[in-house]
């Protein structure tokens, strides 16, 4: 894929690029598709102003996405930002689209005087990890991330 590529910050009149990739995000993570869900889930977010979302074009169509969190840091006294989303669609993938989704939320977090940009991804994801460390992202080996689940997902 050689095409151009365009990031945008993402705003509601997205939602019918956004909600197709989060839905397939969600099923690389083992999630059950779910259109409907994920259209009222990033419509809440957006619409409360809960996050920040890039979203990345070829010359055709909505080709990745990444969704921010900001947040804050009571050990550093700063805020930090969240990259909680990152995807890809498969067939872009190699084209540097998650890099420049990544430089996006980057420079979105220095915007909003954050100390780091924070992210996670599962143990398996071996890509993904690759693409994390090219840009500059250091793997965390003084915290261990422990989850109580409170309800049954969907």
């Amino acid at each position: 894929m050689n095409k151009p590529v365009q990031t945008l910050q993402a705003t509601l009149e997205h939602l019918d690029d956004l909600v197709p990739l989060l839905d397939a995000y969600r099923v690389f993570y083992k999630q059950a598709s779910n259109l409907e869900a994920a259209r009222e889930y990033l419509q809440a977010r957006l619409e409360r102003d809960e996050c920040t979302v890039f979203l990345a074009y070829d010359q055709t169509r909505a080709v990745g996405f990444t969704l921010l969190y900001n947040t804050f840091s009571s050990v550093v006294l700063k805020p930090l930002v969240i990259l909680n989303d990152l995807y890809v669609i498969p067939e872009a993938r190699g084209s540097r689209i998650g890099e420049r989704l990544i430089e996006r939320g980057a420079a979105h977090a220095k915007l909003v005087g954050a100390a780091f940009l924070r992210l996670r991804t599962a143990q398996d994801n071996a890509s993904g990890q690759k693409l994390y460390e090219r840009a500059g992202f250091v793997r965390d080996e003084v915290f261990l991330t422990y989850n109580l689940k409170l309800e049954e997902q969907s």
